[in-house]
């Protein structure tokens, strides 16, 4: 057993921001419901400029995303909490992050937005792992790599007969074995 092991657990950025992405969706879908029986279909196509974060967006597309944010308040202020919490990854101090994330969670919690309350408890309760992670600049996105390709690597052998195997294909395709004689590049 590791010792202090709660205090050295790292929750991932990716799955933080998956869980408030889908929050923000769910209080667009919420939203859009009550907004088609009014007759305004303002959020009718827009599922993606919600998801994609304000930093990947172009100028025009920040023009035009401002005037939808305009018309919509609830997802709006779903939104503003969603890239409010992925700035709290840039800290460095442990105290500093602490600090944002409290501040993030009072906000969140007065919001009255259902899902986003959910995601906000869900964050609540993880808070040290996801301080750790920004601390330890912690990700498991090498892991998830590995993964992905040992998946990809079962998937095209359509199964194995036992795991020793499926095992030895894991280690052919992603051992990084040099497979060419010396002199010979491919």
């Amino acid at each position: 057993m590791i010792p202090d092991a709660v205090m050295k657990i790292a929750f991932d950025r990716f799955h933080v921001a998956k869980h408030l992405g889908d929050a923000v969706d769910k209080v667009r879908r919420a939203e859009h419901r009550a907004l088609v029986k009014e007759g305004n279909g303002i959020l009718v196509g827009t599922k993606w400029q919600w998801l994609k974060g304000a930093s990947r967006k172009t100028h025009a597309e920040k023009l035009a995303f401002a005037r939808l944010r305009a018309g919509t308040r609830r997802t709006a202020d779903a939104w503003e909490l969603k890239e409010a919490a992925a700035n709290l990854w840039n800290y460095r101090s442990r105290t500093w992050a602490l600090a944002g994330w409290h501040r993030w969670l009072d906000w969140a919690s007065d919001c009255g937005l259902e899902p986003v309350l959910k995601a906000a408890r869900m964050i609540r309760e993880h808070l040290w792992g996801i301080v750790n992670a920004i601390i330890l600049r912690a990700t498991n996105g090498p892991a998830e790599g590995i993964n992905s390709r040992i998946k990809t690597v079962k998937v095209r052998s359509r199964g194995f007969r036992n795991r020793e195997r499926f095992a030895n294909a894991i280690l052919f395709h992603l051992g990084g074995l040099d497979l060419y004689p010396d002199g010979l590049r491919a």
